[in-house]
C-alpha cells in the first residue's frame, strides 16, 4: 500500500505574492514543494530570488497580475507588503 501511495504522490507547487527575498520559496523547497512563480517590485529582493530560484517565473507588480495568466499552483503564499 505504501508503494502505491508513493507512486501516486504529486509534488506540491507554490506561487508567491510579495515574495521579498524568497523566504516562503526557500522553506517550500526544504519541504519538497516546487516554487513555480513569484511577484515583487523591489529590485534587490528580485535579484536575490532570481539568483536563488532562476527557474521560477517572475511576474513583477502584483497590481498588474491577471490570475488567468498565472500558472496553476497548489499553494499561494504572500508576505504583507512592507
Amino acid at each position: 500500500m505504501t508503494e502505491n501511495y508513493e507512486q501516486n504522490k504529486k509534488q506540491l507547487t507554490l506561487g508567491s505574492l510579495f515574495s521579498g527575498s524568497g523566504g516562503f520559496e526557500l522553506v517550500g523547497v526544504l519541504a519538497g514543494i516546487k516554487p513555480v512563480w513569484k511577484s515583487d517590485v523591489e529590485p534587490f529582493a528580485i535579484a536575490v530570488t532570481n539568483k536563488r530560484f532562476p527557474d521560477v517565473k517572475h511576474y513583477g507588480d502584483v497590481s498588474t497580475l491577471k490570475g488567468g495568466e498565472l500558472g496553476a499552483v497548489d499553494i499561494i503564499t504572500f508576505g504583507s507588503p512592507c
